[in-house]
C-alpha cells in the first residue's frame, strides 16, 4: 500500500505515487493497467485530486511500456454484478465470489481495483473472440 503523509506537499505526494506505482509495476510485472474513467461528483476538490492521481498512474503504466485500460464505473459494476448501478457493497460481495475469496479485500479501494481487473479480463476475452 502506497501511503503519503497529510503534511506533505501535493507535488511530492504525486511524486511518491510515481515511486510506488513504478516500484509495484517493476515487481509484478503486469501487461496491462486498467483504471476506472474520470468521474464527475458533487465534490469539484476531489474530483480534481482524483484526476491527478489518475494521471500519475497512466504515466506510471505507459513508462512502462503497459497497455492502459480506461473503464466507465458503470461498465466495470455492470461486468461484476450485472447491475451499473450497483452499490460497493454489491460489487465487493460479487468480487469475494467471483474469485471466490475466504475473506474480503482488505479495503473497499481493493475491492475496487478488483473489481477493474474482473471487467478488463472480461472485456479482453470479448475482444478477443470478435476478432
Amino acid at each position: 500500500m502506497i501511503k503519503t503523509k497529510n503534511s506533505d506537499s501535493l507535488a511530492d505526494k504525486l511524486a511518491q505515487l510515481y515511486k510506488g506505482i513504478s516500484e509495484i509495476i517493476k515487481q509484478f510485472q503486469p501487461e496491462v493497467l486498467s483504471i476506472e474513467e474520470a468521474f464527475y461528483g458533487k465534490n469539484v476538490k476531489t474530483a480534481l485530486l482524483m484526476g491527478h492521481v489518475r494521471g500519475v498512474a497512466m504515466v506510471a503504466g505507459r513508462h512502462a511500456e503497459l497497455e492502459v485500460h480506461e473503464y466507465a464505473a458503470r461498465k466495470i459494476k455492470s461486468a461484476v454484478t450485472g447491475n451499473g448501478a450497483a452499490d460497493k457493497q454489491q460489487v465487493l460481495f460479487m468480487v469475494k465470489r467471483l474469485l471466490k475469496l475466504k475473506e474480503d479485500p482488505v479495503t473497499m479501494d481493493a475491492s475496487d481495483a478488483l473489481a477493474i481487473a474482473i471487467c478488463h479480463g472480461l472485456n479482453y476475452k470479448l475482444a478477443k473472440l470478435g476478432t
